[in-house]
């Protein structure tokens, strides 16, 4: 990607530009990509994006690979491994949550027959392209409220209407791209 491109004003390492670049905002429907941005939109509460994105691998590993059958599973023990290894988040309510989140996600599919099916419903199947320029982003909106408040409902943590929002934006329900970012046209094409 030629360096005089023009991205949105977050992506400013190599690392952040190459997740603009290919993952945010691209509409996903795979359930356990879905769980995966679940789970670390929830251990970002309170740090930067970056410091995810650089734990991303060992979230990976030590979760895995976003099994949420899994998950689920884990026992006190294997919390307390988790707790102890620094390559993730060591925050015990975080990594409770994750587990608590994966036994609410297996319900959500088993009553909707996917995740996806169940998290799209909040947009009505289809991304909502917002108008935004650089610095226009919003934080919540009427979706990721309804979202937080199902969700919260259903048995999940760490799923406030902000990190719902966040969410919304990474896994492509919502094109928050700048109009001057080249990655909104691309999506948009994208999707026909």
């Amino acid at each position: 990607m030629a360096r005089d491109v023009i991205r949105c004003s977050w992506a400013r390492n190599p690392l952040s530009i190459r997740y603009h670049d290919e993952e945010w905002g691209v509409p996903l429907h795979d359930d356990r990509k879905l769980f995966e941005f679940l789970i670390l939109e929830g251990a970002q509460a309170g740090l930067s994006w970056d410091t995810i994105l650089q734990k991303r691998d060992n979230y990976r590993k030590a979760f895995d690979r976003f099994n949420p059958k899994r998950v689920a599973a884990y026992d006190q023990r294997k919390i307390k491994e988790l707790l102890g290894d620094a390559g993730i988040v060591r925050n015990r309510l975080k990594v409770n949550g994750a587990v608590k989140n994966a036994l609410a996600f297996l319900k959500v599919q088993d009553e909707f027959g996917s995740f996806d099916r169940y998290i799209w419903q909040f947009v009505d199947g289809e991304p909502i392209l917002n108008p935004w320029r650089s610095k226009k982003l919003l934080a919540s909106t009427r979706q990721s409220d309804a979202m937080s408040k199902d969700l919260k409902k259903r048995g999940f943590t760490f799923v406030g209407t902000t990190i719902c929002y966040a969410f919304m934006q990474a896994v492509g329900m919502v094109n928050d791209h700048a109009r001057e970012c080249f990655r909104r046209a691309e999506i948009i094409r994208a999707r026909g």
